[in-house]
């Protein structure tokens, strides 16, 4: 069993009060976060966007994976996961959805990449961890 983790440490109210998150790796150090920097768009960052980046680089890691199994090397894949979070949903805020915008180029044909990418998102590890809708658009080439 592999095991990663990270810690978020937070002071204070909800909306006066701030936050950092760090990663066992590090590659997150004391990344501030606060409820501007989630709910008005202030620049910092916030749970969606680390989401966003984990599933994002999961699914291109995993499509990879996909394509190396059928002798197909990916020359580049360039994935995005926007995670919207409705913040009226009653019981509290909640994630709606994940869209993934994927720009895969290969030497294989396209409807072979097409069929890939949706193996993919249905099979990396983030889309199967999210409860909420997973969604792709896909530009080959």
């Amino acid at each position: 069993m592999i095991e990663k983790h990270a810690t978020a440490i937070w002071t204070g109210t909800l909306k006066e009060g701030g936050g950092t998150v760090t990663s066992q790796s590090g590659a997150l150090s004391n990344l501030p976060y606060s409820f501007a920097t989630r709910f008005e768009d202030k620049k910092g960052a916030n749970p969606e966007e680390l989401i966003g980046a984990a599933h994002a680089s999961c699914y291109a890691m995993f499509l990879s994976a996909l394509m190396s199994g059928e002798k197909i090397t990916a020359e580049r894949i360039e994935a995005r996961s926007t995670v919207s979070l409705d913040p009226t949903t009653e019981g509290g805020p909640t994630v709606k959805k994940a869209h993934l915008t994927v720009h895969a180029k290969a030497d294989a044909p396209e409807a072979k990449i097409r069929e890939l990418a949706d193996k993919a998102k249905a099979g990396c590890p983030i889309s199967k961890l999210l409860k909420a809708e997973v969604t792709l658009d896909l530009t080959v080439g």
